[in-house]
């Protein structure tokens, strides 16, 4: 299957020589998933299992076999709390009330909570990006597993 457009030149994945037809995009885009994933507050766990999530809320496929389901632990608030957010916000992101701040609240902070949306919404744009490029699982060299391994399993 191929991708709605063709892939440019430009950028060393799939993801990336879509967004490659403008290599000033790709690199602002590139520099800031680097940020997003390397100079927060958060957890890089915590970071892959939203990613994680908001791959199956998304409907990318290339990001869903990337890292496969998330592996979440019960027992960790805070990533119980950041997926459950993230999850809410890939069904309807205008269903989000104070409410919803609140629970946050009681285990982030506020600096924490700001870039756990940035981070959320930055995702949630990488993701819809690959799923209306069609961007399908046989197209990422990265993933650990297949749609069908995920469905058995």
């Amino acid at each position: 299957m191929s991708t709605s457009i063709q892939q440019s030149k430009n950028g060393s994945t799939p993801f990336e020589k879509l967004i490659g037809h403008n290599p000033a995009i790709l690199e602002k885009w590139n520099e800031l998933e680097t940020t997003l994933f390397t100079q927060t507050s958060l957890e890089p766990n915590l970071l892959e299992q939203v990613r994680r999530i908001l791959a199956f809320g998304n409907g990318c496929e290339y990001c869903m076999v990337k890292g496969g389901k998330p592996s979440l632990d019960e027992k960790d608030e805070r990533i119980t709390n950041a997926t459950a957010f993230a999850e809410l916000f890939a069904i309807d992101h205008t269903s989000i009330q104070e409410a919803h701040f609140s629970l946050l609240k009681e285990v982030f902070t506020e600096r924490e909570i700001s870039e756990l949306c940035t981070f959320i919404t930055f995702i949630t744009a990488s993701q819809r990006f690959g799923k209306i490029m069609n961007l399908t699982e046989d197209l990422q060299v990265a993933r650990v597993t297949s749609l069908e391994e995920m469905e058995r399993n």
